[in-house]
């Protein structure tokens, strides 16, 4: 299959840029990347899937969501809420108390396909559901799988709901892993979930690590996202949070550090030294009020850097743009977090999938996945391989997604989901909703 006629970002440096450009598709997989007319001319065989002028580029990557959120859209606490610990306590653990197997389907159906429709095709997800931990990962797995999307996912550690629950969520953490982290297939893997290190005990660390103990699998933990984390670390265990984490050997190239607003020279170093993922989520940050993630400080030391929404949206093209104002507006220079905002959603999301998966993601070059969306964006100006990044960031919007296309499987087409019935699974969840806020 060809798909071309529209402008082509590829993001791979060699060539980046395409006027007229196409990718040639084969299987799972692109094959070449070119001008839309010599590729015809080389394939006359192959189906052509004409975009019509629009942009086509790599699908998005949300480093760090949380699909549960999908019953908070529109919804407000009815407890007073002033700081961040309330806001977990009276929104997001009031919640995720109520959630029972068939919501963390439901759930994980309508923020996939929210998802396809903003250009997102790779999801790696925080889940939540103490009542409903076994199984949960498991029905979440199968609502990506009918609907076609790639992604990793993990249950949140947390001993908040006690050792019962926790020693639950470590066996499912751990069954998931075992049944998806395989060569067979490359769309579904499983990540250890850890709420973060100010709601689990060192007691409960030694559970996760004589569970895992042999299994090659990284972990995906919240890390001083709030001066609270920080705070019970130092008052409990002497040494900050991201300390504790590398004393317990919970770092490394598989594993995800989420936020790091709160976190020193020392810590980011250790962070650089183990090759730890950071990921960035300006909207939850800003929102929460908890403070700024020093993207441009980790950077500058060389760290890998990613970009997710967090519960906020499943927009990662709004993402992008938060994570430019806000370190423009917190290091008061306009001149900072273009490039950055850039780099993390096209540079470190790339690098980071590259740890779990065994083909590139969020590029399009030969023997990459072929993971590839249509923008319909109409340029005011000249659009380049040297200024594309900036039509990205202050033209384009998630929601002028046309075409998605999954490991090289047609998702979406003008528009239409072709793989689930949307209207269908928008209604149930709707029902579920409405009975999980009746006691909120």
């Amino acid at each position: 299959m060809i798909i071309g006629n529209g402008k082509l970002i590829t993001n791979d440096k060699e060539n980046p840029f395409f006027e007229n450009g196409a990718v040639r598709v084969v299987d799972q997989l692109v094959d070449a990347v070119g001008d839309f007319e010599e590729l015809k001319k080389k394939y006359p065989e192959d189906e052509v899937v004409d975009v019509e002028g629009r942009v086509i580029m790599p699908g998005m990557i949300n480093a760090h969501t949380h699909i549960y959120s999908s019953y908070a859209r529109g919804m407000s606490v009815s407890k007073p809420t002033t700081n961040f610990l309330e806001i977990l306590e009276n929104q997001w653990w009031s919640l995720d108390r109520k959630l029972t197997l068939e919501d963390c389907k439901l759930n994980a159906l309508t923020l996939f396909i929210e998802g396809v429709r903003l250009g997102v095709t790779t999801v790696f997800d925080h889940h939540a559901s103490p009542n409903a931990a076994l199984g949960s990962l498991f029905a979440i797995a199968e609502a990506a799988e009918e609907i076609g999307v790639r992604g990793t996912y993990s249950l949140e550690l947390t001993d908040r709901e006690g050792v019962k629950f926790a020693e639950q969520e470590i066996k499912e953490n751990v069954d998931f892993i075992k049944a998806y982290n395989t060569d067979e297939q490359d769309m579904v893997k499983g990540l250890f979930g850890m709420h973060a290190s100010f709601t689990i005990s060192d007691d409960t660390l030694y559970k996760v690590k004589e569970a895992m103990e042999g299994i090659d699998a990284g972990y995906h933990i919240h890390v001083g996202e709030g001066i609270e984390d920080q705070l019970d670390s130092l008052q409990k265990y002497g040494r900050r949070a991201t300390e504790r984490l590398f004393n317990w050997d919970l770092l490394g190239p598989k594993t995800l550090a989420i936020h790091a607003v709160h976190t020193n020279h020392l810590e980011l170093d250790i962070l650089k030294d183990t090759n730890t993922s950071v990921v960035h989520n300006p909207m939850s940050n800003m929102g929460n009020a908890i403070g700024t993630t020093p993207v441009v400080k980790m950077l500058e030391k060389g760290m890998r850097v990613g970009l997710g929404t967090d519960a906020y949206t499943h927009d990662m093209v709004e993402s992008a743009k938060v994570a430019k104002i806000l370190q423009s507006h917190h290091l008061s220079d306009p001149t900072v977090g273009f490039g950055q905002a850039l780099e993390l959603l096209f540079q470190g999301n790339p690098e980071i999938s590259k740890n779990y998966f065994r083909h590139d993601i969020g590029v399009l070059k030969p023997n990459a996945y072929a993971d590839i969306i249509t923008m319909d964006y109409k340029t005011h100006t000249p659009m380049n391989g040297d200024n594309w990044g900036g039509h990205f960031l202050f033209g384009m919007y998630g929601r002028m997604t046309n075409d998605v296309m999954i490991n090289g499987k047609m998702i979406m087409r003008d528009r239409e989901i072709l793989t689930i019935d949307e209207d269908a699974i928008y209604a149930r969840h709707t029902e579920r909703a409405r009975e999980i806020w009746k006691d909120m």
